[in-house]
């Protein structure tokens, strides 16, 4: 399995270029440091936060999908991006 912590991608949240280890820790910081008040469906202000992930992925060919002419995701499975997503969490605390 390729290491997926290593792909880089922007994150428009963060204003700035991240890898998917670091976009993870971001959010894991921000939820432990926000507590009760953290916002799961709008971590970062808005919804859909979780998509920039799956981009980079479907751009790395990690996952399968389709982005449309203007970058956007066309199709995607979600059930197989979370998959991956989980199980790379798993991976980084054992």
């Amino acid at each position: 399995m390729q290491d997926i912590g290593s792909i880089k991608f922007r994150s428009d949240d963060l204003d700035k270029e991240v890898t998917v280890k670091e976009y993870l820790k971001e959010l894991l910081l921000k939820l432990w440091i926000e507590g009760e008040n953290f916002n799961g469906k709008r971590p970062w202000g808005n919804s859909s936060w979780d998509w920039n992930v799956y981009k980079a992925l479907i751009e790395k060919g990690v996952i399968e999908g389709r982005l449309d002419e203007d970058g956007y995701i066309e199709k995607l499975n979600e059930d197989e991006a979370n998959k991956v997503i989980v199980n790379y969490i798993k991976e980084i605390f054992g």
